[in-house]
């Protein structure tokens, strides 16, 4: 009998303590539940946050075609570069009276020559074979016509030239027989193929045949870009008018230059080093975006913009150091 009554007390007083563990723990449990149910909420909303501050990506329709070659033009395709522009007033303001001028006054001596210096006007030709006036003269002219064109000439070489900045947007372009592959190592290293359209696709679009592609070189306007050149199989040279700009590129080399487009729009270019059997079917084309469009862009790629990357990087060291610092602090036992 005393056996039985030490039984039942022994039961009864486990499963007080079993009830009260329960008690103790269920607010516990609700609030994880609670945690937990608005976590996935929070991430919700932080996925959402950059989508909806960052505007959309709308490819520019033909309306937005700037640098292409039209029928029968004589003179360069307008430019959109600062290079570009220096280098078309060189060309059209300096370079073009000097050689008109030239060409005119030599064409001019011939003709006086031609009627001055006739047989049935001299029957006795002249004896002159020396006159220092006129040695001085066609030697002094033409060293100062050179010294004049070369001021220029250099300034525009030392600019094209120049270093990109180390905040510019780094673009690669890599030649395949026979299409384009650019990557963008700033932004994520993603790379985009790009391949001529069709004829009757090209001209559905309202764009030029053979220059038109399926994807676009697509780059921030207004934005210092570290453009690199480079190639997979054979030379190609990567080459866009509008722009200014000619790069060869070369198997196991990396060509640079800095480049910055001043207005956004369509440039249309092609490969113009022989290549191979269908060299003249590797149209390039350039869309120049604000960088809120070309951010929207990359982002729709897969890529990352701006300090994304850093802060990845960042995030799991800080991570590391929280969970470290408890560690350093706890007393010894």
């Amino acid at each position: 009998m005393a056996l039985g009554d030490w039984s039942r007390r022994t039961l009864r007083i486990v499963t007080t303590l079993w009830a009260a563990a329960l008690l103790a723990l269920t607010p516990q449990a609700a609030i994880a539940q609670d945690e937990a149910a608005e976590a996935p909420a929070a991430v919700e909303a932080a996925a959402e946050a950059p989508a909806a501050a960052t505007p959309g990506y709308t490819p520019l329709g033909p309306e937005w075609i700037k640098g292409q070659p039209v029928d029968g033009g004589i003179d360069f395709q307008p430019q959109y570069t600062d290079d570009g522009q220096f280098a078309y007033k060189m060309h059209t303001y300096l370079l073009m009276p000097v050689i008109t001028a030239i060409s005119l006054f030599v064409l001019g001596l011939l003709l006086w020559v031609v009627v001055r210096y006739r047989r049935k006007a001299n029957p006795e030709p002249s004896k002159t074979t020396h006159n220092t006036f006129i040695e001085v003269v066609w030697t002094l002219v033409p060293v100062l016509i050179l010294v004049g064109i070369a001021i220029p000439s250099i300034t525009l070489l030392a600019r094209q030239y120049e270093t990109p900045p180390e905040d510019a947007v780094t673009v690669k372009a890599t030649g395949y027989q026979w299409y384009w592959g650019y990557t963008y190592p700033d932004n994520g290293g993603f790379e985009i193929i790009s391949n001529m359209l069709p004829e009757e696709e090209a001209i559905a679009r309202g764009e030029p045949a053979q220059l038109a592609v399926d994807n676009r070189m697509v780059l921030p306007a207004n934005t210092p870009i570290r453009l690199q050149t480079t190639a997979a199989d054979v030379i190609h040279a990567f080459a866009v008018p509008s722009l200014w700009f000619k790069m060869d590129a070369v198997p196991g080399r990396l060509n640079e230059r800095l480049l910055t487009i001043n207005e956004p729009g369509i440039y249309y270019g092609q490969c113009s080093e022989l290549c191979g059997a269908r060299h003249g079917y590797m149209p390039i084309t350039v869309e120049a975006l604000p960088r809120e469009q070309f951010d929207a862009w990359v982002l729709s790629q897969g890529g990352t913009v701006g300090g994304a990357e850093e802060a990845a990087v960042e995030a799991p060291a800080e991570e590391a150091s929280t969970e470290e610092a408890p560690a350093e602090s706890a007393p010894a036992e």
